[in-house]
Formats: structure tokens, C-alpha cells, sequence
């Protein structure tokens, strides 16, 4: 039975439990236009903990999906819970307050700040997220809880202090944007194709350094590859076409 939904955005329920963490039910969206592309989702839960690879051809709506799910867009009718909240009924402004306390993610190309430091861009989700700043270090020393996240992901950063991302390897930077994103134990991981850039020895060692802080922050991960091959480290794998009835066309 699903919890009853918070007042508010700030009154998310915890993680925790056998309940679902996302619960979306009879979720339609459509993008406009003669070639529009539309997405139903009858029904999907993610629950606690979970780790779930989600795997599709280009174009078979992953984006979106993660999209709709992180709240970025919203859906023209059904209900989107994340947390007891559903957020499909929030104002855009809390949607985008709700994202940065309580969702990490993992951008297919990383998003980071180019000129910023390592330090600031995984620091950068705080700025924006009062109890997620709390819950990354309540003594207040995030820098270091910054610093510890880099290393667990096996980036040292003694010899690139100072750097900017921009002057980092691809490697290097794939792993400021994981931390940035585990920063402050957000419920939900989101991950975008994140080993796409990578060979296959690489990408199995930064999944095992994911999934660590993953657990250690008792987080769920959805994360959306082509490479069906990279099921056997996640819970359960799923299709797009196991998800979301899809179409294209004005009649769609």
C-alpha cells in the first residue's frame, strides 16, 4: 500500500523498507509536433536498494523516461511517486528543489562545470539542496566528505589539486560526476549510459566503485546502457519495451 503523499516536498518519507521507492502508475507523455514521439507507462516501481539496469535501442524513450522520472518533464496524466511525493503534482520550482535533495545523477556526457575545480563540481548539488548539504557532513565538513567520495572511486586527488575538470581524462572526470552525484546519500541514483566512453576492463571496475557507495549510501540505481553484457552486476535487467508502450506520429 503506497504511503500517504507528504505535504510538501521537504517531507519525503526515508529511504527504507520493502516499499517502492519510485512508483509511476498510468503515465502518459507525449512530445509535441507532426512527429511526435509518446511514452505510457502502466505501471513501474523501483524499489529500496535496488539496482536495476535499464537497456534499449536508440530512440526507444530511455531518456525520456529517466527524464520523467527525475522530474526534469512532466507527464500529461498519471501519477510519478518518488518517495511518497508524487511530483507531478508539484510547481516546477519545487520539482527542481525535490530533484537536488533527493535524486543523483549521473549525466550520459557528465555535465560537469569545465573550468571549475574537482572539488567545486562535486560539491555543486549542495548549493542547491539544504538537507542533502546536512546529510553530507553535519559537522560541516564537506570538503572532506567530497575528498573521501573521490577516493572510494579511486581518484586521488593530491596530484591534480588545483586542476580543472576540463584538463582531466575522461576516466577521471566519469568519476567527479559519480561522486558528485553519490554526495550527500541522495535515495535515488540515476545514471545515464556512464560507461559508455569506456573499455570493458574499466567499466567493470568503476560498476564495483559505484555500486560500494551505492550500498554504503543505501541508495536505489536505475542506469541506462546498450550493453546487455553489463546485466550480471545489477538486481534485475529490464527492456524498455518491459517499462513503456511507445509511439510516433500525431496519432500515436
Amino acid at each position: 500500500m503506497a504511503q500517504p503523499s507528504p505535504r510538501n516536498a521537504d517531507e519525503a518519507a526515508p529511504a527504507g523498507g520493502t516499499s517502492g521507492i519510485v512508483k509511476m502508475s498510468d503515465v502518459r507523455f507525449r512530445w509535441p509536433g507532426p512527429n511526435s514521439f509518446s511514452l505510457t507507462i502502466d505501471d513501474f516501481v523501483l524499489p529500496a536498494r535496488e539496482r536495476v539496469l535499464l537497456t534499449g535501442p536508440s530512440g526507444a524513450g530511455k531518456s525520456t523516461f529517466l527524464s520523467l522520472l527525475c522530474g526534469i518533464l512532466t507527464p500529461e496524466s498519471g501519477r510519478l511517486e518518488i518517495l511518497g511525493t508524487d511530483t507531478a503534482k508539484l510547481s516546477s520550482a519545487a520539482r527542481d528543489h525535490f530533484r537536488a535533495e533527493h535524486f543523483g545523477i549521473i549525466f550520459q556526457m557528465f555535465n560537469l562545470l569545465p573550468y571549475g575545480s574537482i572539488i567545486d563540481n562535486v560539491l555543486l548539488p549542495l548549493s542547491f539542496a539544504a538537507k542533502r548539504r546536512e546529510r553530507a557532513s553535519p559537522n560541516g565538513r564537506i570538503k572532506e566528505e567530497a575528498l573521501r567520495l573521490l577516493a572510494g572511486l579511486g581518484l586521488e586527488t593530491e596530484d591534480l589539486d588545483g586542476m580543472s575538470t576540463a584538463s582531466l581524462s575522461v576516466g577521471q572526470q566519469q568519476r567527479v560526476a559519480a561522486a558528485r552525484a553519490l554526495i550527500g546519500r541522495p535515495e535515488v541514483i540515476v545514471a545515464d549510459e556512464p560507461t559508455s566512453a569506456l573499455d570493458r576492463v574499466r567499466q567493470d571496475a568503476f560498476l564495483d566503485l559505484l555500486f560500494a557507495e551505492v550500498a554504503a549510501a543505501g541508495a536505489s540505481l536505475i542506469m541506462v546502457s546498450h550493453e546487455e553484457t553489463l546485466g550480471s552486476h545489477f538486481d534485475r535487467v529490464l527492456h524498455m519495451e518491459d517499462v513503456a508502450v511507445t509511439g510516433r506520429g500525431a496519432a500515436a
